[in-house]
């Protein structure tokens, strides 16, 4: 029988430069999805026709409303407001935009690879979207602090 196996706590960000790396890595991974965000706003037609053509309602509006998911995110991952709703909004961005908008398997077999490329990028930045989330309750060195726990 295996012995049972118990969670033990968590000592976040105790070794040396563990805050000053996560902050970096939050800088970066919400900065340059929040980038990603406004890139919605900038080309929000042919983002549009490219959403429309995959099918997705309203698609204007999908595409400005998925920048404005990846606006807050980044920017509150980046900054640490909110880390939960952050991460979590966008680990879901990430994860249905993989499965919806670049689903290789359905595409043509020219376009197989850019897809499949985009795929598993947003499946990829989703874990880290979820590692994030996994340690959102935790107090985050170089965060403004604003959070709901």
């Amino acid at each position: 029988m295996l012995p049972a196996i118990e969670a033990v706590p968590l000592q976040t960000f105790d070794a040396p430069l563990a805050g000053e790396l996560f902050a970096v890595a939050r800088l970066l991974f919400g900065g340059l999805l929040a980038f990603m965000g406004l890139n919605h706003f900038q080309n929000l037609d042919h983002m549009a026709g490219y959403a429309e053509m995959k099918g997705i309602p309203a698609p204007k509006f999908s595409v400005a409303f998925s920048g404005g998911l990846l606006v807050f995110g980044g920017l509150g991952v980046a900054l640490g407001v909110l880390p939960t709703l952050a991460a979590g909004a966008l680990a879901t961005f990430l994860l249905v935009s993989a499965v919806k908008m670049h689903d290789y398997w359905n595409a043509p077999e020219e376009d197989q690879q850019t897809e499949m490329t985009q795929f598993l990028k947003n499946v990829t930045l989703s874990a880290a979207a979820l590692g994030l989330l996994a340690v959102s309750g935790a107090e985050w060195p170089y965060a403004v602090g604003v959070g709901l726990l």
